[in-house]
């Protein structure tokens, strides 16, 4: 049981679900990791969600991923799953109905150990320039970025229960991690690391047109915690068009192997590793 497939950021497009589903019926992998923004965007005016829309759970991941498991059988992977920043909590705690089935695992601030790993996943972020905040955290102080907004100015689509003007990633990180041992530890984050190969993004100008600027926007908590500890696998998405800019879908920081599946085009990113030996680590670009 050693073969990964990680994918991130598929907003809901259904395609690359469909595509999704028919490499994991192919191919047959042990374990799935989907990191975060899971679900259609919805646009939101003076913080109300737009009507008429479709209960993306219930009528498309519910049913597709209950008819991918009776093909399976017993082949069906373990797959874990963690919000993004886009993902609405009142959408993503739906998702405790595919966990009754068996269909997935919410990773979420929680470690599951099998056999001589531990999988941990994280779903927030650093403050963006977005208005739903109900995965947004202050990194590693109460400091912002230029063009942010802060997570108690934000909108939540059902009452948080953190502490939105204090809370940290960085606290948040330290209480999911203990003192445990890092050696086989393998991290599904939403975020990524600061100043990486794996966090550029497009600076933007007052008229949302793209200029030749660059910035560096990942967590400075999740950087700080692989410097630190030295994890064995993490993987990140979030910043769709870090790989086009830095050409880089992962790095080895030291002894980690970093790998970001999140991508700006049409196509459904497909990172595939093997657990025992990640060094062949392969990403796929499937047209979706």
């Amino acid at each position: 049981m050693n073969t990964c497939f990680f994918v991130s950021d598929l907003h809901g497009k259904m395609s690359r679900y469909e595509a999704l589903l028919k490499i994991i019926k192919k191919e047959k992998p042990d374990f799935v990791f989907i990191g975060g923004d899971l679900f259609p965007q919805r646009s939101f005016q003076t913080g109300q969600i737009k009507d008429g829309e479709g209960d993306f759970v219930k009528d498309f991941m519910l049913r597709k991923f209950n008819e991918l498991k009776e093909k399976l059988e017993c082949a069906y992977p373990d797959i874990f799953l963690i919000p993004g920043n886009d993902d609405q909590k009142i959408v993503f705690d739906k998702l405790v109905e595919g966990e009754k089935e068996d269909l997935w695992r919410n990773l979420h601030n929680k470690c599951v150990i099998i056999g001589k790993y531990r999988f941990y996943g994280y779903g927030c972020v650093p403050p963006t320039p977005f208005r739903i905040k109900d995965w947004d955290r202050f990194d590693i102080s109460k400091e912002i970025e230029v063009g942010c907004i802060a997570p108690a100015d934000g909108y939540y689509s059902v009452p948080p229960e953190h502490d939105p003007g204090n809370d940290t990633i960085l606290d948040d990180l330290q209480l999911l991690t203990n003192d445990d041992s890092m050696h086989f530890s393998v991290f599904l984050f939403h975020s990524p690391p600061f100043q990486t190969m794996l966090d550029c993004a497009e600076l933007q100008n007052n008229s949302s047109e793209k200029t030749s600027g660059l910035l560096n926007v990942g967590s400075k908590a999740i950087r700080n915690l692989i410097d630190e500890k030295q994890p064995y696998i993490t993987m990140h998405g979030h910043i769709h068009e870090s790989a086009r800019i830095s050409g880089e879908w992962k790095q080895n920081i030291n002894r980690t192997l970093s790998l970001n599946a999140a991508h700006d085009g049409p196509e459904l990113a497909v990172i595939k590793f093997e657990l025992n030996d990640p060094s062949g680590v392969t990403r796929r670009l499937i047209k979706a």
